[in-house]
């Protein structure tokens, strides 16, 4: 069985938002985001890929194609293939988002 303690894996950098893995499987990956304040995702799609991210702490804008919508802990993002999504941390602390894409790229 693998178990990990989420919190215990955050890590930070103020070069450029953290991508830490937590999960890797044939199928799926699931990772960790750590974005300090004013760190940016660009915009970007995978052809085949869902994303899901799920925001564990802070606040931050999440883009989908054309829309773009203010997000905080508790709430779920969808990104469908093919569809340009990125991520702002507009708020003034950390952004944490737990991240999800399948099948794996």
């Amino acid at each position: 069985m693998s178990v990990i303690c989420v919190p215990d894996q955050k890590r930070f950098s103020a070069e450029k938002f953290q991508k830490v893995n937590l999960f890797d499987t044939e199928r799926m990956f699931c990772d960790i985001y750590c974005f300090e304040p004013g760190q940016v995702q660009k915009p970007h799609a995978h052809a085949e890929n869902d994303k899901i991210y799920y925001i564990l702490e802070g606040k931050g804008s999440f883009s989908v194609g054309d829309e773009q919508t203010e997000c905080g802990p508790g709430v779920a993002v969808l990104c469908p293939p093919g569809v340009d999504h990125g991520v702002i941390n507009t708020g003034t602390e950390r952004l944490v988002v737990l991240v999800y894409m399948a099948p794996h790229p």
